[in-house]
């Protein structure tokens, strides 16, 4: 089966105005004059790529060239592929790589590019996955213990784990928080441009707080470059990169042996399914964790077990009594 890689150069020409790399940078020109991010962007360039490679090896330069079952066999395509390890991509990949085409062709149509949108097609059903792992109270004290406290690094190690746990941000939300976007006399913290350009201010614990203060009194300092607005600085005094914050924020939870695995995402869980046990509103979870639908929050409830156990435990009549401990039946 032929793969797409994306990191092979685009095919077609790009000089030809109606052609495919044309179309495309011209669509996304559009996207950013209408404040689309550069990470949006840089995403949906990659899934484009991957159709428009896959199409240039079969003959098929321009837009106006696709028809409706080109692209259904694309779609089959996609779902047939197989990565390096033999496995296939997941539903929510293939949804993104079709969808990103979808909208494409949407605006090609639009503006008078091709006839109509032949990229309407009807899209993966999208699998509502739980998380693989969400850490346990007992579990999420022993990660945030694993940092060496009596080294600087360890301090701010700490500090970053404690504000994931305490807030449940994204990683890119915490990566770009500034030291002014902590407010320790309300116990707020400020995600200033978080998914979808959207500002939210989220409470923040106490202990959360002292970490992050610890840090900024006693490490930041030392590991400060120029004027960095940055809050959480690298060994280098620059900005952390997203994969080495994942790297270390995973390392800290093989460290602490518990069976599970994750990273940063891994604390947003067990944030919202710990506080969702503990009776939150899912409606203030949504609000804190900054879900657009409701929907998307209320994976947590189906994770959120702890009081559902103890319904059931009271009111199931197979309980275990006394006297039916295996090994203690009477023989009959």
């Amino acid at each position: 089966m032929a793969r797409v890689n994306k990191h092979v150069a685009d095919t077609g020409d790009p000089h030809d105005p109606q052609g495919m790399i044309v179309l495309m940078d011209q669509y996304f020109q559009s996207r950013r004059v209408r404040n689309y991010s550069e990470a949006t962007l840089a995403t949906a360039g990659d899934h484009l790529r991957y159709f428009i490679q896959w199409a240039a090896a079969r003959g098929i330069m321009r837009p106006a060239e696709v028809t409706r079952p080109i692209v259904e066999r694309y779609q089959r395509f996609v779902f047939n592929y197989r990565k390096a390890n033999g496995n296939p991509l997941s539903v929510r990949t293939q949804e993104a790589r079709l969808a990103a085409i979808r909208v494409w062709f949407k605006w090609l149509a639009r503006n008078n590019h091709v006839l109509y949108n032949p990229a309407d097609i009807e899209m993966p059903r999208r699998e509502h996955l739980l998380p693989k792992h969400v850490l346990t109270a007992s579990e999420a004290e022993t990660v945030l213990s694993q940092p060496e406290v009596g080294t600087p690094f360890g301090i701010r190690d700490r500090a970053i784990l404690e504000t994931f746990y305490s807030t449940g941000i994204r990683r890119l939300e915490l990566i770009r928080l500034s030291p002014y976007d902590i407010d320790a006399e309300r116990g707020t913290l400020m995600v200033r441009q978080g998914k979808h350009h959207k500002d939210r201010i989220v409470p923040i614990g106490e202990r959360a707080l002292r970490w992050i203060d610890r840090y900024l009194l006693e490490v930041r300092p030392g590991l400060l470059i120029g004027e960095s607005q940055v809050l959480f600085l690298n060994n280098l005094g620059k900005p952390f990169a997203p994969v080495r914050l994942t790297e270390m924020v995973g390392q800290y939870v093989e460290a602490a042996d518990i069976g599970k695995h994750g990273s940063c995402h891994l604390f947003r869980h067990t944030m919202a399914t710990l506080m969702l046990e503990n009776g939150a509103d899912i409606r203030y979870i949504q609000q804190i964790l900054g879900h657009e639908s409701l929907e998307t929050t209320q994976i947590y409830t189906r994770v959120s077990i702890r009081k559902l156990k103890e319904v059931h435990t009271q009111t199931h009549p197979a309980k275990l009594g006394r006297d039916q401990e295996p090994g203690n039946e009477e023989t009959q």
